[in-house]
Order: C-alpha cells, then structure tokens, then sequence
C-alpha cells in the first residue's frame, strides 16, 4: 500500500478570459474559428506529494493558486491537465458556506453534510455529541444558519468537517473567522490528528502557525511551485515574494533580501506598499522615505515576533519649524490603534529645523505583538507658538505581518515567566 495520501503531479488549471459575454457565446455556438479569449493559469505544472500523517501547508500572496489547487484535490474544481491522486476519505472545510445550505437547521446540515461524505443516519447520530459539544452555539443549532454569524459558521462548518473522522482534513484559512479561543480548541484538534496518524493539508496565511504545525511547506506564487521543504526555510522565501521579488521560479529566489545600507535611492521601493493610503499636512515638512529593517538589517514588510526591528523615515524641511515631532502608529486590520510613540511621549526634544534640513529617524523596537497582520501609520506634527500643526501624515502606508509560533491573548505578549512549585 502507498505511503502517500495525496499526491498532485503536473497539475495545470486554465481559465478562458472573455472580454465580453457575446464573444463567449459566439465560440459556445461555433460562430467562429477566432480566439475570442485569453488564458490565464491558475495553476501550471504543480507538482507535490503529501505523505500520510503529514501535516502540509500551502502559502503564497493572493492569486498564487492556493484555494485552488485544494478545490482540485477535492473535487470540487476538474484540473485541465495533470493527475491528482487521493488515497483516504477526505474532509474539507474550503470556505464560509461550501456544503451548507442557508434555510436548513444547523442540525439539518449536520446530517446533511455527514450524508454527503457517506456516513449513515446512525453514524451520524453517534458523532453529534462531539459535534455539537466542538461547535458550543447552543439553541442556534436549530436555526437556519442563514441566520448565523460568520463566526457561528465556521464553528459549526469546522467542527462537522473535524468530528467525522477523516483520513486527510482540508482546510482553507477557515480558523481566521474564529475568536483566539476557538483557534487554540482547532489546533489542539490538529495535534490530535497528528498524534493519531491523520493527514492535514492547510492553507493559511498565519506565517506562525505554519511554521508551528506543519511538517512540510508548499510555496506557491501566480500559479506556480516555488519551492517546497522545511517550514522556516519557505517562510523566509516567502518573505521575499511579500517584499516584491515577485517572479515564479525558484531560481530567481537565490539574491539575498536588500539590505538597508544597499537599497539605492529610496527604501520604500523594497516595501509592499499601500496604493491607497491617506496622506494629508501643511507639507513644510513631508516623509520623503521609510523602511521596516529587521534585525539581520534587511528592509521588509514581515518580521519575527521576539526580534528587534527598526522603523525608519526620512523627513524632508521645506520651512521653518520650531518643534518638530515624529511619530509612528501601529494598527490591526479592523484599525484599532495597537501601539505607536512618537518623539514628545519619549522625551525626545528635536531643535527647531530650517528649510532645506532632513532628519533620518529611527525607533528601535521589540517586537512583542502577536502574531498576524498590521498597518503602519507614519507622521511629522509639531507646536508652533504653542499650536498643533500637522505638518505630513502617511495613514496605512505599508502592512507590517508579525510571524508568531506562540501566540497569548490580546495584541501584546506580556512575556509572562511562570513558576510551579
């Protein structure tokens, strides 16, 4: 018998991209011998193996092909060309809404989805207490789950998908929706699985939390396989593509990530950046660079938790200013204001500055937020005979993601030291 639970060998998925409606229709009915499409590969040439009782992750930015590539494996999508091979009774938890149906009970979908993987009525009825115990939503068991929460959905949809005792579990970002609690119950449910021999193959964007649970690391990126191996290994290849080395060979990887002292004119162009960021000010003063750089000295958008990293920016004078301040803020996704300081809460007293003058300013920081991802706000304000002037401000300029392998609650790790006697 095969060691191997999946294996995906050569896989390509071609989408036909019409420019109008009426050209598919015209090459539906055979009107013409002219291509009225372009193509766009999802996937092209993927090829991986999972092992049984390997926990495999999928990573790469959006549009690599991730959700994809899952679909494939379980059937919901029919690959173009190459072979997919699945030896195990597979469950899959790809989105919010894959499987359930709106007007059903939650406790209808429950059978409903257990009949769909092959389980009889009675086998059902012998999961549902762990079922309804892993999910704990109470009487909305017997609602319609159109009427559910997002995070109710996913309880419910995960602990179906966990509690029927697959052979291969696939999951597709789902654990995002859940509240910090709920994550730790799904990923004490995968030690489990480990332990017992099961196989996962997850998706996800929680850098942390692949390179904590996972054995193995797929790097996918516009559709392509980068590279596959150690889980620190993909990650910091994966850092890379977030930074903007973006190009679909593994050869292409090989130059090291810039360096501060080597970036050329400006820092920021080795930053992802936001296109759409808020920018306002008097502009007698105006942030002319910025840069994020890690311990090592590298300019990036991604940094470890527990390391130091250091948040730069370059200001530029064109008039007079008395009492210059520098500040920086730090948000999560839903912009909550996490953290930030500036030069005043510091104590940091910044002489008057002239036209024409420029101060490169660095906060030197510990990273101690949790896992996950963040925004970067940048400003230059100041008193002038004792108003406040805002002279530049950078709102949501570039994300920051923290990669974690231990998460606590809250936004901040308080870095507890516990002694039992």
């Amino acid at each position: 018998m095969s060691d191997l639970a999946v294996r995906v060998d050569h896989l390509q998925k071609v989408y036909k991209l019409y420019n109008k409606p009426m050209d598919r229709l015209k090459e539906s009915l055979g009107l013409t011998r002219k291509k009225l499409y372009r193509e766009h590969y999802a996937l092209n040439n993927v090829s991986f193996q999972v092992k049984q009782g390997e926990t495999v992750g999928i990573i790469g930015t959006n549009g690599s092909g991730k959700s994809t590539i899952l679909k494939i494996i379980t059937g919901v999508l029919n690959q173009t060309a190459g072979e997919v091979e699945v030896n195990g009774r597979i469950s899959a938890l790809l989105e919010l809404g894959a499987g359930f149906n709106g007007e059903y009970s939650g406790l209808e979908n429950v059978y409903l989805n257990g009949t769909m993987i092959g389980f009889s009525r009675e086998e059902i009825d012998q999961k549902l207490d762990n079922i309804l115990k892993f999910a704990d939503i109470g009487d909305f068991i017997h609602q319609p789950v159109k009427t559910y929460s997002s995070g109710m959905f996913v309880r419910l949809a995960f602990a179906v998908a966990i509690n029927i005792d697959p052979e291969i579990l696939i999951v597709d970002e789902a654990l995002s929706v859940g509240d910090v609690f709920f994550q730790a119950k799904c990923y004490h449910k995968f030690e489990e699985f480990k332990d017992m021999g099961k196989t996962i193959l997850l998706v996800s964007h929680d850098l942390g939390s692949v390179g904590k649970y996972c054995d193995k690391v797929v790097l996918l990126n516009q559709g392509v396989k980068v590279d596959e191996g150690d889980p620190k290994k993909i990650v910091d290849l994966y850092k890379k593509i977030l930074v903007g080395q973006e190009k679909p060979q593994e050869d292409d990887f090989k130059e090291e990530r810039v360096e501060l002292s080597k970036a050329g004119d400006r820092w920021q162009d080795h930053l992802q950046v936001n296109p759409q960021l808020l920018e306002y000010g008097e502009k007698k003063a105006e942030i002319i660079d910025f840069a994020i750089v890690d311990e090592d000295g590298m300019i990036t958008n991604a940094v470890d938790k527990g390391s130091y990293c250091q948040i730069r920016m370059k200001v530029h004078f064109f008039a007079p200013v008395q009492e210059p301040i520098f500040a920086y803020t730090i948000k999560n996704l839903r912009g909550t204001e996490v953290s930030g300081t500036n030069t005043m809460y510091e104590d940091i007293a910044i002489p008057p500055q002239k036209a024409g003058d420029e101060r490169v300013v660095t906060f030197r920081q510990k990273v101690d937020l949790q896992g996950g991802e963040y925004l970067l706000s940048l400003g230059c304000t100041g008193y002038r005979d004792g108003d406040f002037h805002v002279y530049h401000r950078l709102y949501d300029i570039c994300n920051l993601t923290v990669v974690s392998t231990k998460n606590t609650i809250g936004f901040y790790d308080m870095n507890s030291e516990i002694e039992v006697e």
